[in-house]
């Protein structure tokens, strides 16, 4: 059996059992909500029409919840100016089930969903797992400083030491009264003058004498 409702201004075919979007309704979810403007009801190739509505027809629904419809772009838009204005909207809906449809002393019944059995005992949790820890011997040891290094270390810095003071005995130290006299010739010496070379004389071209033949 089906029907066919009127709500919110626009008509749905139900059957029981099926769920659909219908336009918002002021219940709340799990409420029950009865469609009394029935139009048509179907059942097998009887079809009764109604005028406007079936005569003691009723669906009755479950309300499951609200939803949002297909979201819409409004664009507003003025030539020759700069009018451009862009919104959307997204109509807010109302999802149902059909639990029952009723009409001339006949029902039909959506079929009621099976609850799945619940096991006598329950399950237990599972147990937390045990955190990886590094054992002792896994970890590897800390680098050790062995005597080694340190006598190599000191070996370096003797030969460096010894290095630097074989280069300074080597070179020879200039006693004070010598850097005395090579400043007091230095001071003593005279200094070359600065002379301008004679500029070239310029030869005055002279015409020759003209000889007469």
């Amino acid at each position: 059996m089906y029907a066919v409702v009127t709500t919110g201004g626009k008509q749905y075919r139900v059957e029981a059992g099926s769920e659909l979007t219908i336009e918002r309704l002021a219940a709340d979810a799990g409420t029950s909500v009865t469609f009394d403007r029935v139009l048509l009801v179907g059942d097998g190739e009887t079809v009764t029409i109604g005028t406007p509505v079936v005569d003691g027809a009723s669906v009755s629904a479950t309300v499951l919840g609200e939803a949002l419809g297909p979201k819409l772009v409004i664009f507003k838009f003025k030539q020759k100016v700069k009018y451009r204005r862009k919104t959307g909207h997204r109509q807010h809906m109302t999802r149902v089930r059909i639990d029952e449809i009723s009409a001339a002393g006949k029902t039909s019944k959506a079929p009621k969903a099976e609850a799945s059995e619940a096991p006598d005992t329950a399950e237990a949790p599972e147990a937390p797992k045990p955190r990886r820890t590094r054992s002792s011997a896994t970890a590897k040891p800390a680098p050790a400083k062995t005597a080694t290094a340190k006598t190599a270390t000191a070996k370096t810095a003797t030969t460096t030491k010894r290095t630097t003071a074989s280069r300074a005995a080597a070179k020879p130290k200039a006693s004070a009264a010598e850097a005395t006299d090579e400043a007091a010739a230095e001071a003593d010496a005279p200094k070359p003058k600065r002379t301008r070379k004679p500029a070239a004389s310029k030869a005055k071209a002279t015409p020759e004498p003209e000889t007469e033949e």
